[in-house]
């Protein structure tokens, strides 16, 4: 029980973190709007960070450098790209009763272009908060040390990831609390992953090396399909040379929390 206690209130801890967006009240729109674009280009620095320099070689660690991981890694790609067509489908049935409706409002719409992101990216955040939950609660099952050693790396790992996942969200339209309301929401799966390798032990913590790949290949969908075609809209020298930056940035803060661990 003492093992489950801790790992609760790590993960909610973790949680917590997802209000990092609070920030931006203290930041006159304007502003936030004319940030949001970087936010976006270290956001697109985070997650192909995080795919190849810490989810990748997590799962060949524990798999091996094998066929297994790459259809894993494709996996992951495939599957968002089958949940944001299900996602486009369903907004055309709803909003204009057919997909040929749909495509010829297509270019009046919004929706396109930000929705399926939006989704895309809170599914993504969901599953790897659930990993790192579930990580959390396997090494307080070790020891009180070695779980809050843990749970002080994913906060390191966090922090930038969920800047960045905040910067998404308003992105696509949603305002400051809600992109905060569900950027929270999501981040509470890490709850249900410690709470469940607690409870249940061993079955769920012998997922994680086949859930690494897979989240890879979703955060590197989202970073290459939906993100980057948004920054290419810049052709100002100087925002593309800033968005370069970010973007840099964001890897550069994956590769120092690598070299941290």
């Amino acid at each position: 029980m003492a093992a489950l206690l801790y790992a609760f209130l790590s993960v909610v801890g973790v949680s917590l973190i997802t209000m990092v967006g609070l920030f931006s009240f203290f930041i006159k729109d304007e502003y936030l709007k004319k940030a949001l674009p970087f936010l976006v280009a270290f956001a697109v620095g985070s997650l192909l960070g995080d795919a190849f320099i810490h989810l990748i070689p997590g799962a060949v660690e524990e798999l091996g450098a094998g066929l297994e991981v790459s259809l894993l890694v494709i996996g992951g790609i495939i599957v968002s790209f089958i949940v944001e067509k299900i996602i486009h489908w369903r907004h055309c049935h709803v909003m204009y009763g057919s997909i040929e409706h749909c495509r010829d409002h297509s270019h009046h719409t919004h929706f396109h272009a930000h929705e399926p992101l939006r989704w895309m990216n809170l599914i993504a955040d969901g599953v790897h908060n659930f990993i790192d939950g579930v990580v959390i609660g396997a090494s307080y099952l070790v020891s009180v040390p070695v779980g809050l050693a843990t749970t002080l790396a994913v906060v390191f790992h966090e922090v930038p990831q969920e800047l960045g996942d905040f910067g998404i969200l308003m992105h696509t339209g949603l305002s400051k609390a809600r992109a905060l309301w569900y950027n929270f929401l999501f981040g509470l799966t890490s709850v249900v992953g410690a709470v469940l390798v607690v409870v249940i032990g061993k079955a769920v913590e012998e997922l994680i090396p086949l859930m690494l790949p897979f989240a890879a290949g979703s955060f590197v969908y989202i970073a290459s399909s939906d993100l980057i075609p948004e920054l290419q809209k810049e052709v100002r020298v100087q925002q593309s040379v800033l968005q370069l930056a970010a973007f840099l940035l964001g890897i550069a803060i994956m590769v120092m929390l690598l070299l941290l661990e």
